[in-house]
């Protein structure tokens, strides 16, 4: 099957082909243009493997272009974020990074066009006033007041706007199109406002800022994008898009096309309540493991290539839908069960006292890190008499269906020997804190010679050999698939959503990089966390993040 058989298809692709067939572009550009006030979230993914990854295809370009026509929100700690994000996604765009504000002179000349045209003027009307001239979906609006202000005065007037003679609020620059239009985006919406605010890129050159829905379509037209491809709430201004770009003069002509935006269960996409969670401190940043921002994946462990699947499955189309968080959950999966080597980490430590091993004795065995990819190689892992086996491996008694150490009953030490378990300590509270156990030295990689196997596999770490390490498990953020609906969103948070351990591994994971993924065996998929104090650091604290467990287990927890 040839590569361009093996391509996704969808909607745009099929528009895409279509313009391509019929000869109307000999070339596709797209561009991604986040506003550079937060960070990305996964919904930014959907559409950075979206736009990028139609430019791979078709051999065609994408340009990374900053919608930076609001700078008071925003800052240029967001712009190196989000160039950090495409890249680590696997994707590179097209020259240089483009800015909205790189076309503000431009952009200031056409809307002087526009106002020679007769087709903007300088209104006066406060905001309340704008809103009630606005009219609602079923009353027509009203003409301004300011409307057939004279060609001549509209340029003196927008004239002192750019000199800075208004304050913020007292005027605006408007595009006349139809105050009856029964598109609230075409009564004559706002094209520039005042806003005496410092720029991350021009500075204080500019004391009047243009809308986005000005300057997106004149940006696309100036950068020759021939498809440019957003979210379906802007699928009525793209009567303002074609309208602007109809009425200027500017010699390409772009065409916008909307898809569905993701909607994904036990998360909120808006960027308010994002950044009313950073703010209020409910998590502990833009790129807490439980945001559902990149970076936040990115420091739970999720891989560019697991995030490029997940949009790849969801697809594209124009139906609103919520994809199920198990959906994005298979994905990490999958992608770390091939990838990922292996390593044990006890979480909930108790001690196994291997009674008839000698006292000071250490073996280092050696042991796969992945049971079916030799690729991976091996490690060694120091086995003695004391080991740190988990709480929940050992029962005095148990049915048939516990697979684990049983009191009289054998059972196999990963990668080590078989033991059983004869007898054990219990602190004041009746919990065990020790297994004494005998071992079986003919064991080692083989089952005991008298036939019998053993119908479990345990983890351990050696306890005078393992390490600390303080492991973060992460479920999701919230209590219910819906957290946008609820009337107050800050009341579904799920205060488990964190849960902090103290447990042992072993010394092997000492030389794990950040963001570096592990299998620990029978417990999930964790990764060392990429950001780690210099103090931390330099005294070799471990944090390991939990990505994902081994299956699904959340519908079990929240019943």
């Amino acid at each position: 099957m040839s590569e361009v058989e093996n391509r996704p298809t969808n909607f745009i692709r099929q528009i895409i082909d279509a313009d391509l067939a019929s000869g109307k572009h000999s070339k596709v550009q797209t561009r991604f243009p986040p506003e550079p006030n937060g960070f990305l979230h996964i919904g930014h993914a959907k559409s950075i493997c979206l736009n990028f990854g139609i430019a791979q295809d078709y051999q065609g370009l994408c340009n990374l272009r900053f919608d930076d026509t609001n700078p008071e929100k925003e800052d240029i700690d967001f712009v190196n974020s989000i160039q950090a994000d495409v890249k680590w996604l696997g994707f590179e765009w097209a020259g240089d990074i483009h800015y909205s504000s790189d076309y503000f002179d431009r952009l200031y000349g056409y809307a002087v066009e526009l106002i020679e045209k007769g087709l903007a003027y300088v209104c006066f009307l406060n905001a309340e006033e704008t809103r009630e001239y606005r009219g609602t979906l079923k009353q027509p609006g009203k003409n301004s007041p300011y409307r057939e202000t004279s060609v001549d005065e509209n340029l003196a007037l927008f004239e002192k706007m750019k000199a800075g003679d208004f304050k913020e609020g007292q005027c605006a620059l408007r595009a006349k199109i139809d105050m009856a239009s029964s598109f609230m985006c075409m009564r004559d919406p706002v094209i520039y406002r005042v806003k005496f605010a410092h720029h991350h890129q021009t500075g204080d050159k500019w004391c009047i800022y243009p809308m986005y829905d000005f300057t997106h379509c004149i940006s696309d037209a100036i950068e020759g994008i021939t498809h440019s491809i957003c979210t379906l709430e802007f699928q009525d201004n793209r009567r303002l898009y074609d309208w602007v770009i109809e009425n200027i003069s500017i010699e390409t002509t772009p065409r916008q096309y909307e898809f569905s935006r993701l909607n994904l269960e036990y998360t909120v996409m808006s960027k308010r309540k994002l950044n009313s969670l950073v703010e209020d401190k409910l998590v502990s940043g833009w790129d807490d493991p439980r945001m559902p921002t990149i970076a936040g994946f990115r420091r739970k462990g999720f891989t560019p290539g697991s995030l490029r699947e997940f949009a790849k499955r969801i697809g594209v189309t124009k139906m609103d839908n919520t994809v199920e968080m198990s959906v994005l959950d298979a994905c990490i999966r999958e992608d770390l069960n091939d990838n990922a080597p292996r390593a044990m980490a006890v979480l909930d430590p108790i001690k196994l006292v291997i009674e008839n091993y000698p006292d000071d004795k250490v073996e280092n065995l050696d042991v796969k890190n992945h049971p079916s990819d030799e690729s991976h190689g091996s490690r060694v892992v120091p086995f003695a008499k004391t080991l740190y086996i988990e709480a929940e491996d050992f029962r005095e008694e148990a049915n048939k269906k516990y697979k684990r150490l049983v009191l009289d009953k054998a059972v196999r030490l990963r990668g080590a020997y078989v033991v059983t378990a004869t007898r054990c300590d219990k602190d004041a509270e009746g919990n065990v804190t020790t297994v004494y156990c005998q071992y079986d030295p003919e064991t080692l990689g083989k089952n005991p010679t008298d036939g019998t196997k053993p119908k479990g596999v345990i983890h351990w770490v050696a306890a005078e050999q393992s390490l600390d390490a303080e492991i973060r498990l992460y479920e999701r953020l919230f209590t219910v698939p819906n957290p946008g609906a609820a009337e107050d969103f800050h009341s579904v948070i799920n205060p488990d959503s964190l849960t902090i351990i103290n447990s042992k591994v072993e010394p092997y994971l000492a030389n794990a990089k950040p963001e570096q993924a592990f299998q620990f065996e029978r417990q999930g998929y964790f990764c060392l966390d990429n950001k780690i104090s210099a103090e931390d650091t330099a005294a070799g604290k471990l944090v390991f993040n939990r990505t994902v467990g081994l299956r699904d287990t959340w519908e079990k927890k929240s019943a």
